[in-house]
């Protein structure tokens, strides 16, 4: 059986449109705002790629492992593009 992660009550001071805009987005997944803030900030505490990763992310971005222009790594959306997809 799984336990619960002891949780504690914070308060944040966030623009108004920036919740608007997260509620949006946890509501496309049929999430809480509470579920889908906390899992981004887990991605975001627990993500660091490991040494093999980062020199693996370094060949990708300087081109050695392509014919053409590097890879954007900056984001999903740039890598994407600069893969021709």
């Amino acid at each position: 059986m799984d336990r619960a992660l002891p949780r504690k009550n914070q308060s944040f001071r966030l623009s108004v449109d920036l919740i608007e805009r997260l509620r949006l987005l946890a509501k496309r997944q049929n999430r809480s705002l509470n579920n889908y803030v906390e899992t981004l900030l887990l991605d975001a505490v627990y993500s660091e790629p490991n040494e093999a990763t980062i020199a693996a992310m370094q060949e990708a971005k300087s081109g050695a492992l392509r014919d053409t222009t590097p890879l954007d790594l900056s984001s999903v959306e740039a890598m994407e593009r600069s893969m021709g997809l």
